[in-house]
């Protein structure tokens, strides 16, 4: 649960204290409450939320643009009341114009969230390591940064640019987009689908503020590790979908077993056990409030 004294400054505040402590700053993809809480306890020092990964989990549809804010609300509002943790957003192309866009970040600092990265991508998006992509001018592009900068309520919640255009425009005009987008406002920038570790170091350097790297498995980009990254000049490495495509070839493995097998008991070395997930959840500390609450009304 939310520990008091993490509140006491903005998410964003507390995300961004994040970027500088940690060197590059490690965020998990949390998909929900739950893992969120391991995160934490984990020792991660912030979480995200994927935009992929919460149309697939979520609600059973592919990274097509499908979802909406409200859905992405609902998942906000559960995480971040679970966890402490500063909270980064995937707000896809922000879903419509500049209006939209304001209202997404007005609601998603109203739900808790850290921050948002909002990518360049036409509205009928696709994952950013699928082909096929495509891009809106640079000039919309800086106007939905400028959009989202306008409507912060507050002025630590990160707005992170994200440039899908690597793999249609190539990289200078990537960077061009980057330092637009740095211009327009933007606090960090994400370069989507990048190939090799000069890619990052050119980026850092053109556009002087923090950049993210997406190390997501089976994409363009190598999984490289914090350490190579860091030299790189990358501020923050994310694994967006790491932890759910474990869950899912897990839950997948254990349905076929049980329909093969007639039983589960083939496969419980393999599951969390009743007490860890208690322990994640802090249960005895709310079975100890019963016996309390209850040895009360006997005592009456």
């Amino acid at each position: 649960m939310k520990n008091p004294t993490d509140i006491a400054s903005s998410a964003g505040a507390r995300f961004r204290a994040a970027v500088t402590a940690e060197r590059p700053l490690q965020v998990v993809g949390t998909i929900n409450a739950y893992v969120a809480r391991m995160a934490e306890a984990t020792g991660f020092r912030a979480i995200y939320i994927s935009g992929g990964g919460l149309a697939a989990n979520s609600l059973g549809v592919p990274d097509l643009g499908i979802s909406s804010l409200e859905d992405v609300l609902v998942d906000i509002r559960r995480i971040t009341d679970a966890s402490g943790l500063p909270l980064l957003v995937d707000a896809d192309t922000g879903w419509g114009g500049a209006f939209n866009i304001a209202r997404t970040v007005r609601s998603m600092i109203k739900a808790g969230a850290a921050g948002m990265h909002i990518e360049d991508q036409v509205a009928t998006k696709r994952c950013g390591h699928r082909p096929g992509k495509e891009i809106v001018s640079l000039e919309e592009m800086v106007d939905r940064v400028k959009a989202a900068v306008d409507a912060r309520t507050d002025q630590n919640f990160v707005i992170m640019a994200r440039t899908d255009a690597l793999a249609s425009e190539g990289l200078e005009r990537a960077i061009e987009r980057g330092r637009a987008c740095v211009d327009a406002g933007a606090d960090m920038i994400f370069p989507e689908a990048v190939k090799d570790l000069d890619q990052y170091r050119r980026f850092k350097a053109a556009v002087g503020v923090p950049i993210l790297a997406n190390i997501t498995e089976f994409g363009h980009t190598p999984l490289y590790t914090s350490d190579e990254l860091g030299s790189a000049g990358v501020d923050i490495v994310l694994y967006c979908c790491s932890a759910y495509r474990a869950m899912n070839a897990a839950a997948l493995a254990t349905y076929q077993a049980i329909r093969r097998d007639g039983t589960q008991k083939n496969v419980l070395g393999q599951m969390q056990t009743r007490m860890d997930l208690y322990k994640y959840l802090d249960y005895d500390s709310f079975e100890q409030r019963l016996d309390r609450l209850f040895a009360a009304g006997k005592e009456k």
